[in-house]
């Protein structure tokens, strides 16, 4: 019996270890000029294509009903909370802890980039890579 416990805890840890290495959670997005918390994105897993959507914005330049007008695909002028920021990520063929084969657009400016997802220290927090043609060109937010 004390197997059997023993086993279902550990089977249970190895479990809650694996899930907090994914990108699939909600997510804080952080400020590259002063470091606040500027809006919240939920990352999804739809038979194993990833996705991201703004659930929340914390910036006070963005009024409520904000659009992204400057969107060129399907997501021009769509509201900016619920707007699919990332799109079409899978787990990398080549590379554990990574997702790439995606797009993500930035809605201050409407530009789409390729973009690469790590989960780091232990998942607790996320490594986002936009980029232009290779990774080395572009820059990574966490």
């Amino acid at each position: 019996m004390r197997l059997t416990v023993l086993a279902a805890v550990l089977a249970g840890s190895a479990l809650s270890a694996m899930a907090q290495n994914t990108p699939v959670g909600l997510w804080k997005t952080i400020s590259d000029k002063d470091g606040s918390v500027t809006s919240e994105v939920r990352v999804v897993d739809n038979a194993g294509v990833l996705s991201g959507r703004i659930e929340r914005t914390f910036r006070t330049d963005v009024k409520a009903d904000a659009k992204c007008d400057l969107c060129k695909d399907d997501r021009k002028d769509q509201p900016i909370v619920g707007l699919d920021l990332m799109r079409g990520l899978k787990k990398s063929d080549t590379r554990d802890n990574l997702w790439d084969g995606g797009t993500i657009v930035e809605p201050s400016s409407g530009k789409v980039y390729k973009v690469q997802l790590t989960p780091v220290e232990g998942g607790k927090k996320l490594d986002v890579r936009g980029y232009i043609g290779a990774p080395l060109f572009g820059r990574t937010q966490t």
